[in-house]
Formats: C-alpha cells, structure tokens, sequence
C-alpha cells in the first residue's frame, strides 16, 4: 500500500486525506496544531461558486490604496520592507489586468462548482451533517457605485452559467420579512451555499480517525530531506517520517515549509477575523455580503457569525481592534436591527487566509520534487474549494484522470 505524508490539518489536507483513503492509500496527517483552530473552522462557511473573480483585479490596487490609510477599511497592507511582500505585491500588480480576470473566471467556476457537487454528495454520508443549506448568498449594496458593479458581475455571472438575480429592496425584504433593511438592493447569488464549518471539520476529523488515517497533532515540520527530484524524510523535533508521496497543505505557513524542500511558493497570510453572537430571532436566514464593507454574515446554528477584513502582514498573533470595530460598525448600517456588540479579544477569531499573488490556488506536482503535490494559496475561498482540492490530489496522486484541467492552478507557474 502506497504511503502519503499530508502536511496540514486544514480543509485541504483533510478532503485530500479523505479521498486517499477511499482510494486505499495509507495516510497520514501532520499538523503543527491540535486541528481544532485553523482558518477552517473559523470562516464565514460559504461556498462560492459567484466567487470567480480572482483578488488580482483592476481597481484592487486603487482601492487597496485607499483603504490603507483607514484604521477600519477592509483591507490593509503593513508597510514593510519584507522582500516576499514586495516581490508578491510586484506579481500582483502584473496580474492585476482584465485579461487575467477573464483567463481565471471559468478555472475558477469549475473549481467551485465541483467542490459544491461534492459537498451536496458529502452531505449525503452517514455522519456528515454539517448544515449545508443552498439558499445562495445576498449580497447587499448602498451605493449606485456597488450597484452598478454587482449589476455587472451578474451579467457576467450568467454568461459563466451561474444562476444570480439583480434584487430591488423589496424583493430583499421578500425573502426575508423579519430583517429590517436600510439598503438599494442586492443580487442573489443564488448558486451559492453555505454550512457550518464546524460540525463539517469535526465530521472529517472523526471520519478519518475512524477508518484508518493517522492524524498527529502538534507536530510542526523543522527539516526536509531530498535527494535527487525526490523528498525522501520529513523531520518534526527527533521523529522522522518517511513516505512515497508527500503533500503540502499547510495555507500560509506553507512557503517556510516548502523552503525547507528548495521551493519557492509566492504567497502572503492576509489576517481575517470572525466572531459569533447568539441570534434566536433567527431573523437572518441567508447569508448577506456587504458589498461596501467587504463584511460575511452567515447565521449559523442559531448564532450570527460576523467576519471581514484582509490584513497582508507577516504571521503574528495580535489583534487589531479596530479591524474588528470596523466590521461591528458596518452592520447596522445595512441592517438597522442587528446591532453586534464590540467582542472582548479573548472571544475574537483571527485566521491567515493564504494569498497568491493572481489570487488562484496552487494544485500540482512540483516539478523540482517529483514526489511532492502542492495544494495552498486559496485566499478567502479555502473551505469553498476544499474538497475540490482533495479530490484533485488524490486523483494526482493516483494518476487518474482528473476531473477537470489544472493548468491554471500549476504549482511552478
């Protein structure tokens, strides 16, 4: 039986583990964590096929510009003299262009809409119920200048053959009557669908122990060993783990760890954060973007979850409470009922969504390590692209047919 070492313990490495072991491969999961706080468990939980254009955008730059110098905007770049934030900002300005945008919509589409697929049959298992609900997602405007933009991406949307619908406020309010809303409209992205993450990754975690993958926690890769085109040991601490084929799935960590191999993956961890209050109204029943704000609301299990905001900085563990003011303070002003309260630091989530620099993931072969797949750099859509990903490794792996062309995503572009 062909042994396979994951690298990480996030969505990717756990699809990816999932589908190796319905394909009979020994494996197993390293991860520097104890599984139960990466990015997967903390995000908005919505799968977005409607996400089809990639960060690297025209006006991304402008936008991102300005923002910058507001405490609670969105986005935000720390000005450093890093070399890999330069040399990532440099190929995103390259890719920042409306070529790149049409060459990556259908890549992307595909991607999301087999992962969706995959969900609904994942859904379907014994032992997975991880609330998957496909209402779509509404994304909500103020201005004619968002409209305007949301009117666009929909037109677009339905020449990609995604399902969306350009809603007055009152066609808003139709769908949901209990929610007040202060708003021009919105579309609804009625491809979309959302779950909780939570009960998805706590499915996969005791699915997996279950039927015979080894998962190690607080394990954290130190040392890699090649020889020739191939990656022949892994180190963590005095353990030395051996494989045939190995995996990098480690989100924004995973450019220190393929350092480790000789390899270059341009990436950059953009801090986002999330935090949950209770909601027994219930009178948010479909997700909401708030176009303006850049902010996710997602009901879930009776709560809200509120999330936003994309720090690019290097890894750290501190908490900008303006960020999260910024999104406390957005909400009424689409929703003049909901009123979240600032929460302590203790009870905020923060994650690093790992970015590329043309905003499309890497799934491949590397082609200086023969025996090494890379599966990183899904930005803010991890959770969405999740299974696609590990269904597409372990097919790579297994040198199947793919289920759908890779190029876009090649690990050495």
């Amino acid at each position: 039986m062909s042994k396979v070492l994951i690298i990480g313990g996030g969505i990717v490495g756990l699809t990816s583990a999932y589908y190796l072991q319905k394909k009979g491969f020994e494996v197993t999961v390293l991860d520097k964590g104890d599984l139960s706080d990466n990015c997967s468990f903390g995000n908005a939980g919505m799968i977005v096929p409607s996400h089809f254009i990639p960060l690297a955008a025209p006006g991304m730059l402008s936008k991102g510009i300005r923002w910058m110098f507001n405490s609670k905007s969105p986005f935000y770049v720390r000005p450093s003299l890093n070399p890999s934030l330069i040399g990532w900002g440099l190929k995103f300005m390259k890719h920042a262009t409306e070529k790149h945008v049409t060459q990556s919509a259908e890549p992307l589409r595909d991607l999301s809409l087999l992962s969706k697929k995959l969900y609904e049959d994942l859904s379907k298992e014994p032992g997975f119920n991880f609330e998957l609900t496909n209402n779509g997602i509404l994304a909500f405007y103020k201005t004619e200048q968002a409209r305007e933009e949301e009117a666009h991406l929909a037109d677009k949307a339905k020449a990609l053959g995604l399902d969306m619908a350009v809603l007055s406020a009152a066609e808003c309010k139709a769908l949901q009557p209990n929610l007040n809303l202060d708003v021009l409209g919105a579309v609804h992205y009625r491809c979309d669908a959302h779950l909780y993450p939570g009960k998805l990754m706590n499915a996969l975690l005791t699915y997996l122990r279950s039927n015979g993958v080894s998962l190690v926690s607080g394990k954290e890769v130190d040392k890699i060993e090649s020889t020739g085109n191939k990656i022949t040991k892994v180190f963590t601490g005095d353990q030395t783990w051996v494989a045939d084929q190995y995996v990098i799935a480690t989100g924004s960590w995973s450019p220190a760890v393929a350092k480790m191999a000789d390899l270059n993956i341009s990436l950059m961890p953009g801090k986002g954060y999330s935090f949950m209050e209770p909601e027994p109204q219930n009178r948010l029943t479909i997700p909401a973007l708030l176009c303006e704000a850049r902010v996710a609301i997602t009901p879930m299990n009776g709560s809200i979850r509120y999330g936003g905001t994309m720090e690019l900085d290097k890894i750290n563990t501190r908490v900008n409470m303006q960020r999260v003011k910024g999104i406390v303070e957005s909400v009424p002003k689409y929703f003049p009922d909901l009123h979240p309260v600032l929460p302590n630091e203790k009870d905020i989530w923060y994650g690093f969504r790992p970015s590329s620099p043309d905003g499309l993931p890497y799934i491949g072969r590397s082609d200086q390590r023969k025996n090494l797949i890379i599966a990183t750099g899904h930005g803010m859509m991890g959770l969405s692209l999740g299974p696609a990903t590990g269904l597409l490794v372990s097919q790579i792996i297994a040198e199947e047919k793919l289920e759908m062309a890779v190029e876009s995503f090649a690990a050495n572009r």
